[in-house]
């Protein structure tokens, strides 16, 4: 049986197109039924194609979607396979590339694993966005893998929100806007807007002001089953835009009001690596680790405690003990120099 991939990519980048004339040779001598989405680069390399906004269509048989490219070709993609149960696989040809699962370099081994069925599924949660504008009655209903927004539309004005959680107001200020993110979205928008950052195993949703003219206006972090709501105030003198994912965007006039829970359907990512989270965010923000020891190095010292001899001079109080050197005493090791040897001994 025939294993088919949709390649989604960044058509007008030279990398992602250099990384797409790698990938589709070898997913092929793999023996996958490769379907691009660029027309040109699909007739270029002799495989079938589909129209972007059309490929849900497509998924019909899919092992897989991969994505050469940043989180924003993967957030693209997120839209074809949103509430069905096809994989993404990102390889990261962007900057951060934090939603990836591989690099630009490993694209080789990457298909190699595919080919072995040697990965993994994880589910990421999504939200469910509901935005109610004045004089209608049914709302426009969207999602979110990262973050929904609520901004200013004009530069020059703050908009006034009021916000809820659970259906119990609990503060409204004036603000450049408000971000709403899953545990996914935490490490984009929410962080640069001093957010925490939340392990992607934590059922949770986030909400962070943003610049908000307020004494209370720190981030909120709720359960699965809490509900945001931002309305934007009456006394409002700017109308604000709902974006989520930074895709798609929604106008929210004075008196609109937006709802945020957590979806039905999760998204469903391909992962190769199952190292921990904590790795990821060291990696991916090259976080400074040098001089970290570890629980390994602490255990040893104790062993090594527990397992020394009574009374040794390793167990000696380190005041009680001199280094000489000339007519210099020190404290902490016993040591001489001069023409003979040194030696030293060190708790």
């Amino acid at each position: 049986m025939t294993r088919k991939i949709l390649v989604v990519t960044h058509g007008g980048r030279q990398e992602a197109v250099a990384g797409l004339r790698e990938a589709v040779p070898a997913l092929c001598a793999a023996g996958f039924e490769v379907v691009l989405h660029d027309h040109d680069l699909a007739a270029e390399m002799g495989t079938a194609s589909f129209v972007l906004d059309e490929a849900r269509s497509m998924l019909d048989g899919t092992e897989l979607v991969m994505v050469l490219g940043g989180d924003g070709t993967i957030l693209r993609a997120a839209e074809i396979t949103h509430g069905t149960q096809v994989p993404l696989l990102g390889v990261n040809l962007g900057h951060v590339g934090f939603l990836a699962e591989s690099e630009r370099e490993k694209l080789t081994e990457t298909v190699q694993r595919l080919a072995d069925n040697d990965y993994v599924v994880e589910e990421r949660g999504v939200l469910d966005v509901r935005t109610y504008l004045p004089g209608q009655s049914e709302p426009v209903h969207d999602w979110a893998l990262n973050e929904a927004t609520i901004e200013k539309a004009e530069r020059t004005l703050m908009i006034e929100v009021a916000i809820e959680v659970d259906g119990r107001p609990l503060s409204s200020f004036g603000c450049d806007g408000v971000v709403m993110a899953t545990a996914t979205g935490s490490t984009a928008h929410a962080f640069s807007a001093g957010g925490p950052v939340i392990w992607p195993d934590v059922d949770a949703k986030l909400l962070v002001p943003l610049s908000a003219h307020a004494l209370f206006a720190r981030p909120l972090v709720v359960g699965p089953g809490s509900m945001f709501a931002v309305e934007v105030a009456t006394r409002s003198g700017a109308v604000g835009v709902l974006i989520a994912d930074g895709r798609r965007r929604t106008p929210v006039p004075v008196g609109s009001r937006v709802e945020v829970r957590t979806g039905a359907t999760p998204l469903r990512f391909a992962r190769l690596n199952q190292a921990p989270f904590t790795d990821r965010l060291v990696s991916k923000f090259n976080l400074p680790v040098v001089g970290w020891r570890g629980l390994a190095d602490e255990a040893a010292d104790e062993v090594a405690a527990a397992t020394r001899p009574h009374g040794s001079a390793a167990d000696a109080d380190p005041r009680e003990t001199t280094t000489t050197t000339g007519t210099t005493a020190t404290t902490g090791t016993t040591a001489t120099t001069g023409t003979t040897p040194q030696t030293s001994q060190t708790r």
